[in-house]
Formats: structure tokens, C-alpha cells, sequence
């Protein structure tokens, strides 16, 4: 299953980009790098399911734990730079 769902993302991405191109819709930088981090959480997920569930538990809250870290440290920039007139 975990295979399955990381064959499928990887043709979803590439479906993705063609459609884009066939759109004519320009393909940035940021949107590639948006569609690629999508694609590799679905491939951390495949990879997770396929663990024991103590090892993906411990796994889960550290990426939790993670996610948390970077948003108060992202909020305590905010906070710290100064306002534009």
C-alpha cells in the first residue's frame, strides 16, 4: 500500500506540471518547491504506514513537536521586527 500511494503522488505531481504547462500557466519557483514538499509528505506518509506503531508514534509527536518549534519561533520574528512606515 505504502508503495501504491507514493507511485500515485509522484504521477499526480508530474500530471500537475503538464497540466500547468498545457494551461499555459507559468511555473514558478515557490509553486515547485509547494508541489514538491506535498510530494514528499506523501512519501513520509507511506513510509510511516509501513511502521510499527510505537517507532511511528515517537515519530509523530517529534514532527509535531517540530511544527510547534517553528511556529513560535516564526512568531517571535514577527514580533521582532520593526513596523514599516
Amino acid at each position: 500500500m505504502a508503495i501504491t500511494v507514493a507511485i500515485l503522488a509522484s504521477l499526480g505531481f508530474i500530471g500537475w506540471v503538464i497540466y500547468r504547462a498545457v494551461r499555459g500557466k507559468p511555473i514558478k519557483a515557490h509553486v515547485v518547491a509547494y508541489a514538491v514538499a506535498c510530494v514528499t509528505g506523501v512519501f513520509t506518509l507511506a513510509y510511516f504506514l509501513s511502521m510499527d506503531i510505537p517507532q511511528l508514534i515517537k515519530i509523530v509527536v517529534s514532527i509535531l513537536l517540530g511544527v510547534i518549534l517553528i511556529i513560535v519561533a516564526a512568531l517571535l520574528q514577527r514580533r521582532r521586527q520593526p513596523s514599516k512606515p
